[in-house]
C-alpha cells in the first residue's frame, strides 16, 4: 500500500536523527515523508538535510510560528503545512511525532490492517518509555482501543470523512470520536512497540489543562462527562489539581461560547459513545 508520512518538528534535534533513521527502514518504504521544520533554533534543520540528502523519499518543509509548545494547535499547524505538499494519491496518512522510534516491520504491519480491514479507519502500536532503570515500559493511560497522537494511521477515506485533523487541545480524541460516528474502525496493535524518548506530559502546564476543559466542552462532552473524565485524568496524573483545572477550562468556554468542535448531530453521538463506555466498567 502506498503511504505518507507528516513529522512536525520544533527544537527536535536530540531525537529527530533516530526517528527518521527508523523511518528510513521502514520493510514497507513510504512514498514520502514531509519533515515539517516549525521554527526550531536547535540544530534540526541540519539534521533533516542530512536524511533528505541521503533518502529521496523525505522532503524537508521550513515554516515559522510560536515558539511556544502548546499541545494542539502549534503540531496541528505544522501537520496541516506539511498536508498543502503531499501527494494526493496514498492509501493511508500517518502523522508522527520526531521523538520516537519505530520498529522496522511498523508500517508494513499497518498496511496489512488497512488492506484486510475496509473498515479500519485510524491504526497504530503502542508507547514504551524507558524507567529509571534503562528498561522500556509501557505507558498507555488511556483505553487500549486509542491510538495516541505520536504515530497515528488513517485511512484516505476516513480522513477525508472526519475533514482532516482539528487545531485544537484534543485533536486526537475527536478524531477517533468522529471516525466512530462515520462507522470506521479504531484498531490497536499490541505488537507493534514504539520507543517514546520524551516523557508524557513533559509539555503539559496548567494552561495546557485548562486547554483540555476548553476541549471537552468543544466536543460537547457536556458538563456530567466532563466532570467524570475530569476526575479520572486526576487519578491518573495522581494530580487533584489535573481535575480542577480541567473543569476551569471547561466553565470558560461555556461562558465565553467558544465554537465547538463537532456538529450537534456528531456531539449527540459522542455524548452516547461517551455513556456507553462509561456503563461498561461500572458494570
Amino acid at each position: 500500500m502506498k503511504y505518507q508520512i507528516i513529522i512536525p518538528a520544533h527544537n527536535e534535534g536530540n531525537f529527530l536523527s533516530d526517528n527518521l533513521q527508523s523511518v528510513a527502514n521502514q520493510s514497507l518504504t513510504p512514498f514520502r515523508v514531509v519533515v515539517v521544520n516549525d521554527h526550531s533554533t536547535d540544530n534540526t534543520e541540519s539534521v533533516i538535510d542530512h536524511f533528505t540528502s541521503k533518502y529521496p523519499f523525505i522532503t524537508k518543509l521550513n515554516t515559522t510560528s510560536s515558539e511556544e509548545h502548546m499541545p494542539g494547535s502549534k503540531v496541528i499547524n505544522a501537520f496541516n503545512k506539511g498536508l498543502e505538499i503531499i501527494d494526493l494519491d496514498y492509501d493511508f496518512l500517518v502523522k508522527l511525532d520526531a521523538d520516537t522510534i519505530l520498529p522496522s516491520d511498523y508500517f508494513k504491519k499497518i498496511a496489512e490492517i488497512f488492506h484486510l480491514n475496509p473498515k479500519a479507519g485510524i491504526a497504530g502500536g503502542f508507547i514504551y518509555e524507558q524507567d529509571k532503570s534503562g528498561e522500556w515500559i509501557l505507558n498507555h493511560p488511556m483505553d487500549k482501543d486509542h491510538v495516541r497522537g505520536a504515530f497515528k494511521a488513517y485511512s484516505k477515506t476516513c480522513f477525508k470523512a472526519i475533514g482532516g485533523l482539528k487545531n485544537a487541545m484534543g485533536w486526537d480524541t475527536v478524531d477517533e470520536l468522529l471516525a466512530q460516528y462515520y462507522s470506521f474502525e479504531i484498531h490497536t496493535e499490541d505488537s507493534l512497540a514504539v520507543k517514546h524518548l520524551r516523557p508524557l506530559g513533559k509539555g503539559y502546564n496548567q494552561k495546557a489543562r485548562l486547554l483540555q476543559g476548553k476541549a471537552m466542552y468543544t466536543m460537547r462532552y457536556g458538563l456530567i462527562i466532563s466532570f467524570i473524565a475530569s476526575i479520572k485524568m486526576a487519578f491518573k496524573h495522581h494530580k487533584p489539581k489535573v481535575f480542577w483545572d480541567n473543569m476551569r477550562g471547561f466553565l470558560k468556554a461555556k461562558k465565553e461560547k467558544s465554537p465547538f468542535l463537532v456538529n450537534t448531530a456528531e456531539g449527540k453521538f459522542i455524548r452516547q459513545l461517551r455513556w456507553k463506555k462509561i456503563r461498561a466498567k461500572l458494570f
